[in-house]
């Protein structure tokens, strides 16, 4: 017992001796060996920092910059005004405009897209026979490009040759002026730009109903739940991070819409479509005011990020992650 005792005593003085030895070791290494690691994780992010920095960070510190300058038409900054671009645009009423075009907007478009994109993946995730062919083709419009589809919908929304304005007067209906209408052409833009959306949001929530546990719908099928008990306890629950990805793209993409807006409608008929996004390319590419058009993005940039943060301080935490 005594030389038990002994050797344990021993194990532990060279433990507590080695980890003593062990920190003396680290406590002389100097400032380059101890940051190594991250020396190597910088070079490996080198490159997309380098991306980041040209194309990101550098127009979006210029385009503050240029947000307190008067410009000449060529975009120089000519004379310090201070507050005054923003004070302009806050005054302006065709800014004001666009800003309630752009929130009515993303009141059209965000909703719309993730349900119908999440009614279309429940559809596709069902076994049947020849799903695959829908699949491809609810997910179609992912592989398009937005002035590809802004010009199929531009002949489809012709007034006298376009195949909506055809169908509604096949059931004697009246034709709509879908594009030149102030009330319709918003909603036009809309429904162009929710079916742009759909295809990459349907590929992800239906990625995302494929990682659901089967398990989990057997075991509630044994209960007797029926279809949209499942879907309300199981399948949403489960599914609500990849919704709140969904979501969060989609929104930001809403303020982002360019494309269809400049081939669909040119902001018109009279600014009914005039988002912020295509205000801003108007005043700088336009009228060749540099200036207010890097406020209206500097103030574009701060309300997509406050809102941003609020979806996920408030939306968060109805995230299920088990």
């Amino acid at each position: 017992m005594k030389q038990q005792a002994a050797d344990i005593l021993d194990t532990k003085t060279l433990t507590v001796q080695d980890a003593i030895d062990k920190y003396k070791v680290a406590s002389t290494k100097t400032w380059w060996q101890k940051t190594g690691n991250y020396r190597i994780a910088f070079l490996y992010l080198l490159p997309s920092l380098l991306l980041f920095s040209v194309f990101m960070f550098y127009p979006m510190i210029y385009s503050l910059y240029l947000s307190f300058f008067f410009t000449d038409a060529q975009g120089t900054a000519s004379a310090f005004v201070g507050w005054e671009n923003y004070t302009y645009l806050f005054q302006s009423a065709a800014f004001r405009n666009s800003v309630g075009v752009t929130l009515l907007f993303v009141l059209y478009t965000v909703p719309s897209s993730v349900i119908i994109a999440l009614f279309l993946a429940l559809l596709a995730n069902e076994k049947l026979r020849g799903i695959g062919l829908y699949r491809t083709i609810f997910a179609s419009t992912l592989g398009m490009s937005v002035a590809a589809s802004a010009v199929i919908w531009l002949f489809m929304f012709h007034p006298t040759a376009g195949i909506l304005n055809a169908a509604l007067t096949s059931i004697n209906l009246p034709a709509l002026s879908w594009l030149q209408d102030s009330t319709m052409a918003l909603v036009s833009v809309a429904i162009t730009t929710i079916w742009m959306n759909t295809g990459f949001s349907f590929l992800i929530l239906l990625g995302g109903l494929q990682n659901i546990d089967e398990h989990l719908y057997e075991s509630a099928r044994i209960d007797g739940a029926g279809y949209f008990y499942r879907l309300r306890r199981i399948t949403v629950p489960m599914l609500s991070p990849t919704l709140f990805f969904i979501i969060t793209i989609t929104f930001i993409n809403s303020f982002q819409s360019f494309g269809q807006v400049d081939i669909l409608t040119g902001g018109g008929p009279a600014e009914a479509t005039n988002l912020i996004i295509y205000s801003i390319y108007k005043e700088a590419f336009i009228y060749y005011q540099f200036g207010p058009a890097s406020a209206q993005a500097i103030i574009l940039f701060g309300a997509v990020l406050l809102l941003t943060l609020l979806q996920f301080k408030f939306g968060e935490k109805k995230v299920h992650y088990q």
